[in-house]
């Protein structure tokens, strides 16, 4: 029975299966990540929504439940790495730690079983949002060349300048967008990759030839439980470090001195 359903399902995958079902063939500008990333962005934009239609002073479930994430991010992550200039950046954070978040979150929910982080674009772009941010907080606090001086400033030697300004330099304008990105893709993808190994090694064990081998099957299926609560785990740390680096990137950026 296992092998007739394996047999129903096409392998290995091809290029159609990045697109919807009712969608091959046609609208190739829709991917599924494009579709899960606005799903992403719908469900927190109606969460709030909801939650806010009607506040009271003794706050519902799902108004509590949003005061708290909002007041997390505000007092947790905001004031606290940032300082008071950092309160006016509680709603981006706010709003970028509950988009990756729930887009990380896809990565275990049944027929979806991927994040739309897991595609690189889609971190690159979160990481240019953010490297633009502090960007133009940065120019707009110190003045351009202001700035610049601000950004590769070292407490070092006059004659070690010339060699520590250019790495400073790199990892302020280059690095750090790069790995930002890269952090939440990697992390993201690589978790999709183990449950997708040990989901279909569980099947392939089941059919192998072997008796020996068809129980092992059975374990390979409890590591796939267990390695899902584990990427819930992994969902909410990435959202949260991705929110966290970047409020420590703007209070960089304001810091009056290094």
């Amino acid at each position: 029975m296992s092998g007739q359903v394996l047999a129903e399902v096409p392998f290995p995958p091809s290029v159609d299966d990045i697109y919807p079902p009712a969608l091959v063939g046609g609208a190739e500008w829709l991917t599924k990540f494009s579709l899960f990333l606005w799903l992403a962005a719908l469900i927190v934009i109606v969460f709030f929504l909801v939650a806010y239609r009607s506040p009271k002073i003794v706050p519902t479930k799902g108004q509590w439940l949003a005061e708290s994430i909002y007041g997390f991010v505000r007092e947790g992550v905001a004031k606290d790495v940032i300082g008071h200039h950092g309160l006016k950046f509680a709603p981006y954070l706010a709003s970028l730690f509950c988009f990756i978040l729930v887009g990380n979150i896809f990565s275990i929910v049944p027929f979806i079983q991927v994040s739309p982080m897991a595609h690189i674009a889609f971190p690159l772009m979160l990481a240019l949002c953010t490297y633009f941010l502090y960007l133009y907080q940065g120019f707009k606090k110190h003045g351009f060349f202001g700035y610049l001086k601000h950004a590769t400033y070292l407490p070092a030697p006059w004659y070690m300048q010339p060699l520590l300004l250019p790495i400073e330099a790199l990892q302020t304008f280059i690095l750090q967008p790069v790995t930002l990105a890269l952090r939440l893709f990697a992390n993201m993808f690589a978790g999709h990759m183990l449950l997708l190994v040990f989901t279909l090694g569980g099947f392939a064990l089941l059919n192998a030839d072997s008796l020996f081998l068809k129980p092992i099957s059975i374990v390979s299926w409890v590591m796939t439980i267990l390695l899902t609560f584990f990427e819930l785990l992994i969902a909410a740390l990435q959202a949260y470090v991705f929110t966290l680096l970047t409020a420590n990137y703007l209070a960089g950026t304001l810091a009056d001195e290094h």
